[in-house]
Order: structure tokens, then sequence, then C-alpha cells
């Protein structure tokens, strides 16, 4: 089965939107679109997980190693709009405590958001 993304501009940030399950089958195809992202200069990365209903540890993992990455390249990445089966593995794993968890996209931009876009 075949992962859904799709790229768009966010608000001072890149949005990319993650369609279907994320499992072993389809892991290699989020790291590859973050990677894609990174290799084009993106630092500030919305993950939209709102049509993600399942996700082992594979996908757990991709979601691991491009936070580290994109982290090493003085960049962010974080999650929005979370569905409660995937939020409950990042729970029990930790992770929730080290990639910042947001309820929707609009809310992740505003902290995505360089501190001179703010007036910070």
């Amino acid at each position: 089965m075949d992962l859904g993304l799709s790229v768009r501009p966010g608000r001072g940030c890149t949005v990319l939107e993650v369609r279907g399950e994320l499992d072993m089958a389809t892991s290699p195809q989020l790291r590859e679109g973050l990677q894609r992202l990174v290799e084009a200069g993106e630092r500030l990365v919305v993950v939209d997980m709102a049509e993600v209903g399942f996700m082992d540890s594979s996908g757990l993992g991709a979601l691991v190693v491009m936070f580290k990455a994109l982290r090493e390249a003085g960049g962010r990445l974080c999650l929005a709009t979370v569905q409660p089966a995937v939020r409950s593995v990042l729970s029990v794993t930790s992770v929730d405590r080290v990639i910042g968890i947001y309820d929707d996209v609009p809310a992740a931009e505003a902290d995505l958001r360089p501190a001179d876009a703010t007036g910070r």
C-alpha cells in the first residue's frame, strides 16, 4: 500500500501532509519524503498526520531519524493533528517528549515561526 504525501507551504514553514498507514511497507516513503525536504533546504517542517490512523515502530523510527536529521541541520520537525492511536504510540515510547505535537497545523506553524518573523 502506498503512503500519500503532499507538500505545501505553511506560514513560515513547510507542511508535509501524510495519508495512510505508517508501517514497515510505507515508512521508507515517509523518510524519503522528509529527506527530500531536508536536501531542498527546508528547515522548519510540520508533519500533518490528520489522515494517519496507524503507526508501528518502523514509522516511529522514520520520524525520529528525520527529527534528528533536521535538528542537526539547524531545523525543527513537529507533528500536528495526531490521531489517538498514533498519539498512543508516541506517548508509550516517550517520543512525544522529544518531538513537538500540536493539536492542529496552525498551532504548529505559530510555534515554528522564526523569531525574527514573530518580533521576538
